[in-house]
């Protein structure tokens, strides 16, 4: 007898589809280059600049699709997810966007611009322990009595499609590109970008950037199951999760391999972005470039696409 288990298609189709839906919402951020890190580093490499997204961080495209896959009953009643940091805020911007309420779960501790910043996108924001069974739990509260949908921040089918459009949206302008690197934390920015990088580049590889001290993605391709951290301590904050069982298999099955970064490199590499690129960047997304500096032999001559995930900092917390 036929398995009737229906599969979910993540294909070139899904992509266009997703795409097409949430540019109305979203931003087509820019790529710029610059002579003295291609020089640095021997490759020549084009920054794809989602710090400029709206809201500040490529979470804002697959909170957008997300919701907009929502049927109308469930709209109404509202969304929610817990996140600590730029899920928190895209969700709640993007919620704004299309009409529906959002209720925004956060660890009491977190820093209090980013409560600030979720207040001011018309989020509901709603405080627990600084844990993740309390997250867990105060979300499915809101779930249970609201009627809210959860949304999670990165284990969600349209949440992954829709942060693979920023490297589609890289590749149709740059097809020549041989690797697009992105950093790794829930696992839902590499997942879209390898879906991404299959169907719309020309023989181009995924490579994942992570934290040293929290490599559970870089664990996990090795183990082939999903692993977990022992330890937080990460100035990359925004890559202290963990994959998922939707995102994994996608990774196992697209990513070329993942990169581990020390905490140095991570601030070296941030430093360089803000003092070269004259941008800003948030320390999550600067593994990627430390990824090259680290590996000048293998990519030198490449021709290298790095996705800037975010540029949500506290100004009065910068590392150099």
């Amino acid at each position: 007898m036929k398995n009737k288990m229906k599969k979910i298609v993540m294909d070139k189709s899904n992509l266009i589809e997703c795409h097409n839906r949430i540019k109305p919402y979203i931003h087509n951020t820019p790529v710029i280059t610059s002579t003295q890190i291609n020089n640095m580093t021997g490759a020549e490499i084009y920054f794809k600049c989602d710090n400029f997204q709206k809201m500040g961080a490529f979470k804002m495209r697959g909170a957008t699709n997300a919701i907009l896959q929502l049927p109308e009953n469930k709209k109404r009643n509202g969304v929610v997810t817990h996140s600590s940091g730029n899920f928190g805020q895209a969700l709640a911007l993007a919620a704004k966007s299309i009409g529906v309420k959002a209720y925004i779960v956060m660890p009491s501790n977190a820093p209090e611009i980013k409560k600030i910043a979720v207040k001011g996108y018309g989020g509901e924001l709603i405080e627990c322990e600084s844990n993740v069974e309390s997250r867990e739990a105060t979300a499915q509260e809101i779930v249970k009595s609201k009627g809210a949908t959860f949304i999670h921040p990165s284990n969600d089918n349209d949440v992954i499609l829709g942060q693979g459009t920023a490297c589609k949206e890289l590749l149709e302008d740059y097809n020549f590109l041989e690797y697009v690197i992105t950093p790794v934390g829930g696992g839902g920015l590499i997942a879209g970008s390898a879906l991404a990088a299959k169907y719309f580049g020309q023989n181009c590889s995924v490579i994942g950037a992570e934290p040293s001290v929290v490599d559970d993605a870089y664990r996990s391709l090795k183990s082939g199951k999903i692993e977990t951290n022992s330890t937080t301590k990460t100035i990359a904050d925004g890559l202290n999760t963990q994959l998922g069982d939707k995102n994994f298999p996608i990774i196992q099955k697209e990513v070329h391999s993942i990169i581990r970064i020390t905490e140095d490199e991570i601030i070296e590499s941030m430093k360089i972005i803000w003092e070269r690129l004259k941008i800003v960047c948030e320390p999550s997304c600067s593994p990627s470039l430390a990824a090259v500096l680290k590996n000048k032999k293998f990519f030198n001559k490449k021709k290298i696409g790095i996705i800037i995930s975010g540029g949500n900092v506290d100004l009065n917390k910068l590392p150099f």
